[in-house]
């Protein structure tokens, strides 16, 4: 079983409501995602598989018949922001990281 590495990012007031930001851990540039109105946040990693684009943080974001999703600003692919799979082309998937919010900080796990 691998460990958790928690690495504070940045205060959740430094991302925007429904949309997403990028931050830098550990070398990785990571797309996080706030949705506002259901308290839910959400990484993945940043670099569109498709256009090799540092690119997914500034995607659309949404839901999918009730899946939170994220589509690619370049090409319109869209994402499952809970398991990285492609919505719209299977060829595709984004890696995923698990977030959490304490002490008004968003924390990223990486392993």
């Amino acid at each position: 079983m691998e460990t958790i590495e928690w690495v504070k990012t940045a205060s959740v007031d430094e991302f925007p409501s429904n949309a997403g930001a990028c931050v830098l851990v550990n070398g990785e540039q990571i797309a996080v995602f706030n949705f506002g109105e259901e308290n839910k946040w959400y990484a993945t990693q940043n670099l569109c598989p498709h256009k090799k684009e540092m690119a997914i943080s500034r995607g659309l974001t949404g839901d999918s018949n009730g899946t939170p999703k994220v589509a690619c600003p370049f090409h319109k692919k869209s994402f499952s922001l809970e398991d990285g799979s492609c919505l719209t082309d299977e060829d595709y998937e984004l890696k995923t990281y698990p977030v959490k919010v304490e002490n008004g900080f968003v924390y990223i796990g990486m392993e």
